[in-house]
């Protein structure tokens, strides 16, 4: 089944408490993954970012919400258990607990509105109807925001002519630490008549090796098909070279995908160049960046009782 959202994790969370005692966060996460039957592929899931799995994420904040909502205290690190609120919570609710019955508490609600809670109202109720963790909607902002900007950029890639295009290609290269710099990177770009090879970018900044590069600027609705995978690869044996990549603003057929598979080719379509332009910052400027930060549980567990230094 689906990983659960993190409200729909709150009662069965606080339930695994009910025998009272302490709970560590690792035996509440084997135990709802037991309850609701995941997989460990499923357990396995990472957030977009890489940075944590997706139900651990979720366990983590469900009991954060509840530890603020005063159902459950947290009497040292890494462990729970469950307060006086939290049983007649588990009485009360049988079915589902969540951020809209967490409301009730004025403690968490001056938590959710960052330190004020006068006039709980609209945005209270609608952020508690919020089946996201706040770092998956931190997330899911940034894919969507990086979404649009790539569009945009493949827009105006096809507005330039091929030559823009050719160099953007280089550029991107470059970014990504191929060849040191500009000038060093590219024996040759953009020079037509070479059987089907655009340019060849040097692999190092010692020029040790070389990656031959064909660059198509087509228009969405045209795929590279495998003949023209078959011209490339046959333009690379001509010229004896064991590396190639691929690069249009179109898409590949599956066909085309599995011959470059097999042909060791790789291949980068309109979308993932402009994925690889954001991150190498090429034809974008970064307007803000945002910074997570974590419980540093070294700095805490100081054996000589000290938070700082000795």
């Amino acid at each position: 089944m689906p990983i659960p959202d993190y409200q729909t994790l709150m009662r069965p969370l606080l339930a695994q408490h009910a025998s009272g005692g302490e709970r560590s966060r690792r035996s509440i996460r084997d135990g709802l993954a037991s309850d609701f039957g995941l997989s460990s592929e499923e357990l396995e899931e990472l957030l977009p970012s890489g940075s944590q799995s997706k139900y651990q994420n979720r366990v983590n904040w469900a009991a954060f919400y509840l530890v603020r909502a005063g159902l459950l205290q947290s009497p040292r690190r890494g462990m729970t258990e469950i307060t006086p609120r939290g049983e007649e919570m588990l009485a009360a609710h049988p079915e589902r607990i969540d951020n809209l019955t967490l409301d009730q508490f004025p403690e968490f609600r001056e938590f959710r509105l960052g330190g004020s809670s006068e006039d709980g109202g609209s945005e209270t109720a609608q952020s508690a109807t919020e089946d996201e963790t706040p770092e998956e909607r931190l997330e899911g902002a940034h894919e969507e925001l990086n979404s649009a900007l790539a569009e945009e950029l493949l827009g105006r890639l096809l507005a330039h002519d091929d030559v823009f295009f050719e160099h953007a290609v280089l550029d991107v290269l470059v970014g990504m630490g191929y060849g040191g710099s500009k000038r060093e990177a590219a024996e040759r770009v953009g020079r037509s008549g070479d059987g089907g090879i655009d340019g060849v970018i040097r692999e190092d900044k010692l020029g040790l090796d070389a990656i031959y590069v064909q660059a198509k600027k087509w228009s969405p609705d045209r795929q590279v098909g495998p003949r023209d995978i078959r011209e490339f690869v046959g333009a690379l044996q001509d010229a004896g070279a064991s590396k190639g990549v691929f690069i249009t603003t179109s898409r590949f057929s599956h066909e085309a995908l599995a011959l470059a598979e097999r042909r060791r080719i790789v291949l980068i379509s309109g979308r993932r160049l402009a994925d690889l332009m954001i991150e190498a910052e090429v034809g974008v400027d970064r307007v803000r960046s945002y910074e997570l930060s974590r419980i540093d549980e070294e700095y805490f567990s100081n054996d000589d009782g000290g938070a700082g230094p000795a």
